[in-house]
């Protein structure tokens, strides 16, 4: 029988942890703000760090805290002193990148349990060996990998434990080791303060360069920027010229403006052209959890810890699912990619686990997620006997409606037939948050999300 991997969840928060075992998962991941690549929406000090811990543990389940900043000297001074008190409450494994903080716990707390952040860009079995021998227990590689690729690494170090993401945003960089959120913002990304500067709209502008000072200058643009026209002739200019020089037009400049930046203009380097020009998909591998179960990966890992309850709840539901089919040698059951739609997603890719076009990994139409199959619109707070159960509105739904009730025993939809507000008056529509009405739910509601589901565009 196949082992079953490890699925491993993002926490921003203690309520995110405990929806994250309620749907199915073996363990989480948090982070204290000032250590890891998670500044804000990040509600984990030490306090709740040690109530995650103790609750991850009475649960049978893992916890491990994520410190996997590039520390910069500063950071080092202090790092040793904040990770004492954490490192007292026992958790299961520390996430890091940066081989001398690495150094420094290994000499403190010799029995450390170490895993490798991706941020450490781990890509070939030799990298593999040679953390091993540097005390590391787990290794996550980086998401630039192939299937056959892990595949490789898994027969090269088969006493090493790997993980493998499968879920969740992907970054421009090389694993996410980004510097556009400093180049324009001075919020340095591998501090953990990264504002996602690849999602934003951005307009171009033809500019030319100042001999004399080497600073960009807009030129006007009367005409309208020619996708078609700019593709080909980028691809034309791509190749070096017949002597091995590059073409003289290949490193036109031009000068960016953020949609929400009007006359602000950031000088760029452009061979792609788009109006989101660095927008990647969003990864979404639920169909290759059978071939990673094969594999022999230890453990399938979801990106968000600044997502939603109910993203976290969603994929950990559906993962789950993908993992118990695939070791109980069941086939792949396609309403889970469905499943995946009612989460707001930039479009979805298999980012590199299968080789494609380089375009599939990029979308230009939109920076922003698009909701394709159902929409979150509240969470359960309390049920009286006669069956009707109080929803906290997170946003707008009416009597009507269709909603998908998702519960760790099983998801069901109903249309809405009635609804009360906290007075006991009857009606029609909750605007959303801070709004709590009454519903009827048949069946198990404890810890229940509620979804309206969207209607098939005409």
């Amino acid at each position: 029988m196949l082992k079953a991997p490890e699925l491993l969840l993002p926490a921003g928060s203690l309520d995110k942890m405990r929806a994250a075992y309620d749907f199915g998962a073996d363990a989480i991941y948090a982070g204290q703000p000032r250590y890891s690549l998670r500044a804000r929406n990040n509600e984990f000090r030490l306090e709740q760090i040690a109530q995650g811990i103790a609750e991850a543990h009475a649960r049978g389940k893992k916890f491990f805290v994520t410190s996997n900043l590039i520390a910069h000297n500063d950071k080092v001074r202090t790092y040793i002193r904040d990770i004492e008190p954490v490192m007292a409450l026992k958790p299961d494994a520390f996430i890091m990148a940066d081989p001398g903080l690495m150094m420094m716990v290994k000499d403190k707390w010799p029995e450390a349990e170490i895993h490798l952040s991706v941020q450490a860009n781990t890509t070939n079995w030799a990298t593999v060996k040679f953390w091993q021998k540097a005390g590391v227990s787990r290794i996550i590689l980086s998401r630039e990998l192939s299937l056959d690729e892990i595949e490789k690494i898994r027969q090269e170090c088969p006493d090493m434990e790997i993980e493998v993401f499968v879920h969740g945003a992907l970054c421009i960089a090389y694993s996410g080791r980004c510097l556009l959120s400093g180049y324009f913002n001075r919020r340095d990304p591998n501090q953990g303060t990264c504002t996602n500067a690849c999602r934003w709209e951005y307009k171009t502008h033809e500019a030319a360069v100042d001999p004399n000072t080497g600073e960009a200058l807009a030129t006007s643009l009367e005409q309208g920027f020619n996708f078609d026209k700019a593709r080909e002739e980028a691809d034309a200019q791509f190749s070096t010229c017949g002597n091995g020089e590059r073409h003289p037009q290949a490193d036109q400049v031009y000068l960016i403006e953020e949609i929400g930046r009007p006359g602000e203009h950031m000088p760029i380097m452009e061979d792609e052209h788009g109006t989101y020009i660095m927008n990647s998909k969003d990864l979404r591998a639920v169909e290759h959890v059978e071939r990673l179960v094969k594999i022999g990966v230890d453990s399938l890992k979801i990106e968000g810890r600044t997502k939603s309850l109910y993203y976290v709840a969603r994929t950990a539901q559906v993962y789950r699912r993908a993992i118990d089919d695939a070791v109980a040698g069941r086939p792949f059951n396609p309403n889970l990619i469905t499943e995946l739609e009612g989460l707001a997603n930039r479009g979805y890719t298999g980012g590199l686990l299968e080789r494609r076009p380089a375009n599939d990994y990029q979308n230009y139409e939109t920076g922003h997620s698009v909701l394709q199959r159902s929409h979150f619109v509240g969470e359960v707070r309390s049920a009286r006997d006669d069956g009707w159960v109080e929803i906290e509105a997170k946003n707008r739904f009416a009597v009507g409606d269709t909603i998908e009730v998702i519960h760790p025993s099983g998801n069901r939809t109903l249309t809405i037939t009635e609804m009360h507000n906290a007075d006991g008056q009857s009606v029609d529509v909750a605007p959303g948050n801070p709004h709590r009405v009454w519903l009827p739910i048949p069946g198990p509601t404890q810890g229940a999300l509620i979804a309206r589901l969207l209607q098939p565009t005409p």
